[in-house]
Formats: structure tokens, C-alpha cells, sequence
């Protein structure tokens, strides 16, 4: 994957990937790019075009699919911005940032049911008719 192309993102976007992937020391010519047809809402478009992109990276045996922009550029980046996301938890799990986003969200689930709960009591069965 060659990543000198240019993305239809912001250079700071790009930059900060690059530097993110020689953090995890994942050399990117490794990774295997496919465009492929896509499919589902978006109009003919996106079902004529192969604007949708594979990534493959086979030494952790890891695929991403991506296909939310009608931009074939735009899908390539988030795709190998999901792929670094991937890896990173694979590799180093207490350090990513992914990961630590989860447990963010968690812990604030966590504090609004126990404070609904002493709001409100515990919740009590439905009853059927």
C-alpha cells in the first residue's frame, strides 16, 4: 500500500496515522489493498463502482472492509485507519486508544444506571397481559 498517495482527508489526518503506524512498526508495502463493488443504500453510485476497500494484513491475519463515503480516497483512509486501530489492540491492549474509549464509554453506562437506579429504585418485572 503505497501511502504517498493522496487521501481526500486533512494532511494532519495523515500525518498522524503515518505516524501512528511507525509507532506499531506495521510496514505498510505489508498490507494488501482490494477495491472492490459496493452494495446497499447509497444509489447506483455506489453499486457500479468499486469504491469500497479491502485491507489485508497477514502477519496478524486481519481484514477490514470499508464503505461508508462515496469517495473511494475517503474509504481507503478510514479503512486503514481502522485497520491501525486493529492492530493496535491486538498488539499493545492496555495502550489503545480504542480500547480505552470502550472502558470510557463502559464506566459512564455503568454510572447512569446506578444513579437511575437510586433515582428510581430497582427496576421491576413488566407484567404480561
Amino acid at each position: 500500500m503505497n501511502l504517498n498517495e493522496l487521501f481526500d482527508v486533512s494532511p494532519a489526518k495523515v500525518e498522524e496515522l503515518k505516524a501512528r503506524l511507525s509507532l506499531l512498526r506495521i510496514d505498510p508495502s505489508l498490507i494488501e489493498e482490494r477495491f472492490v463493488r459496493g452494495g446497499g443504500p447509497g444509489g447506483q453510485k455506489m453499486n457500479k463502482t468499486s469504491n469500497a476497500v479491502q485491507l489485508y494484513y497477514p502477519p496478524l491475519d486481519l481484514r477490514v472492509r470499508c464503505q461508508r463515503d462515496r469517495r473511494r480516497t475517503v474509504n481507503r483512509f478510514l479503512a486503514l485507519r481502522e485497520l491501525v486501530d486493529r492492530i493496535e489492540m491486538r498488539i499493545s491492549p492496555r495502550t489503545s486508544a480504542r480500547l480505552l474509549e470502550i472502558e470510557k464509554l463502559r464506566r459512564r453506562k455503568q454510572r447512569r444506571s446506578r444513579r437511575t437506579r437510586e433515582k428510581y429504585g430497582p427496576a421491576s418485572p413488566v407484567p404480561l397481559s
